[in-house]
């Protein structure tokens, strides 16, 4: 009878039979519970150009706003403040034409009320097109 043990060992040996029954198990679970999102279903309608139409551009009103609340309009300052005087200003220099184009540049410091004050006005004085200048930000700043 021999007792001795043999010098040569047995390596382990790992079984990937398992790992994939598993991994196949959960890709199976993954395909079946997955809803995709179908991006091509939503509708946009894009704007399109037309240089024809920019011969006949409408009359426009610039309505600067400095950082201290004071108005000018098409680069004439205001006397006033209030919302009356620059309602009355608008209406004076679009003549009543209610496709005129208000363009609000305000300062980036200017306070939040006076832009609102700008709005108004255009709404007294019944003009209804309304836009907002910026500028890009530059690089490097």
């Amino acid at each position: 009878m021999n007792f001795r043990r043999s010098a040569v060992q047995d390596e382990p040996e790992i079984n990937l039979i398992p790992f994939i029954d598993v991994l196949l198990v959960v890709l199976i679970f993954l395909m079946l519970s997955t809803t995709y999102s179908r991006f091509t279903e939503l509708q946009v309608t894009l704007p399109t150009a037309d240089a024809e139409k920019l011969k006949d551009r409408p009359q426009e009103l610039i309505v600067s706003v400095a950082s201290d609340g004071r108005y000018t309009v098409n680069r004439q300052p205001l006397e006033g403040r209030s919302v009356e005087v620059l309602a009355a200003r608008l209406q004076e220099l679009s003549s009543g034409k209610p496709e005129t184009v208000v363009v609000v540049t305000a300062d980036a410091l200017s306070a939040h009320q006076s832009v609102v004050n700008v709005l108004d006005a255009a709404r007294r004085a019944g003009l209804v097109r309304i836009t907002f200048a910026a500028q890009t930000a530059q690089r490097g700043n």
